[in-house]
């Protein structure tokens, strides 16, 4: 069942924060996974434990970025929205849990990669704070994503 609202929303804003919040994901995605192929960072602790939250917070972002390119482009329903919000939601909680697992992998580096992490870090944080904003502008446009109990909504 579709949903056709007296007027076609914009969602060129939200649009725009997921794709600089994939953008600095891929930037995440490619330098931490470099680490694995080089010699002195192949078993950099907390890379694998980073990559088990990354994964997850990439599939949310990439299914986010998919849903408000269908809004954008005109679809309505309903479900479209829910799932985007609740991809939203859990991107960010995936977000901290990789943060934290970059810390350990900086504080582990060999002194040559902390200038690396560092990099990796500031990607992060752009991330974050880019895809925390596109959580705001739904909240503005009066999508609130959780149930009462806290938990995201499906």
């Amino acid at each position: 069942m579709y949903y056709y609202y007296p007027y076609r929303q914009d969602w060129s804003s939200v649009l725009e924060s997921l794709n600089v919040s994939m953008n600095g994901e891929q930037m995440v995605c490619s330098m931490t996974t470099q680490l694995f192929h080089i010699p002195v960072t192949k078993n950099l602790e907390g890379n694998a434990e980073m990559h088990n939250h990354l994964v997850p917070a990439s599939y949310h972002r990439v299914t986010a970025l998919g849903c408000a390119k269908r809004l954008q482009s005109g679809e309505t329903h309903e479900s479209i929205i829910k799932a985007m919000v609740a991809c939203v939601n859990n991107g960010l909680k995936q977000d901290k849990e990789v943060s934290k697992w970059l810390k350990v992998m900086r504080d582990n580096a060999p002194n040559e990669y902390i200038g690396f992490m560092d990099s990796v870090i500031n990607w992060q944080k752009q991330t974050e704070q880019s895809l925390a904003y596109t959580q705001q502008l739904l909240k503005g446009m009066g999508l609130d994503s959780e149930t009462e109990n806290g938990e995201p909504a499906y």
